[in-house]
């Protein structure tokens, strides 16, 4: 099975995104270079997974940021697929893994949104979580995840606190515990 990774960054109060969607509120951290681990985690990823919010938002950049990874796109609508990486699908986050798995991925990142991450989280197919806690409150928007699920142990496997107030934290599901 694939090792899916949520990578994504976060307000404390916990969304990921302002209620207009925006993305103005990161640029705002942005630190002399810094990449707060996303060349290595790029690097270390065969496959993206977006939900169609995001991706329409991706769109409207300049260049299309997954260029040369897989991309797969959640939607029950259509969406066209702006490359031939892009592939669309209204899989259900376990038969997607089972995609995943057959095509021989060994790690994907979840890009997000809340929507599509609460799914994955709620099927229990998140293996990490990768956390960076901007130091803002945006005080309503996209959550971290949108979807309740059920309760996860997790271990936490690092962190790291960088100039301006990021802390990014790591963390790894604990195995589960065999029932009595």
């Amino acid at each position: 099975m694939p090792r899916i990774v949520y990578y994504v960054a976060s307000s404390l109060d916990g969304y990921i995104a302002p209620a207009d969607g925006s993305l103005d509120w990161l640029s705002a951290h942005e630190s002399g270079g810094e990449d707060y681990g996303y060349a290595e985690l790029y690097a270390s990823v065969d496959a993206v997974l977006v939900g169609r919010r995001t991706y329409e938002q991706f769109l409207t950049f300049p260049d299309w940021p997954y260029a040369g990874r897989p991309c797969w796109v959640f939607s029950k609508r259509p969406v066209k697929a702006a490359s031939p990486e892009v592939t669309v699908t209204a899989d259900t986050p376990e038969r997607a893994v089972s995609v995943l798995d057959a095509l021989g991925l060994r790690r994907v990142w979840l890009v997000g949104g809340g929507q599509l991450a609460g799914a994955f989280r709620a099927a229990g197919l998140i293996t990490e979580y990768i956390v960076t806690v901007l130091p803002v409150v945006l005080g309503a928007g996209t959550p971290l995840f949108a979807a309740p699920g059920p309760r996860e142990d997790l271990r936490l496997v690092d962190s790291k606190k960088y100039v301006g107030g990021l802390v990014q934290l790591c963390y790894r599901r604990q195995p589960e515990r065999p029932r009595r």
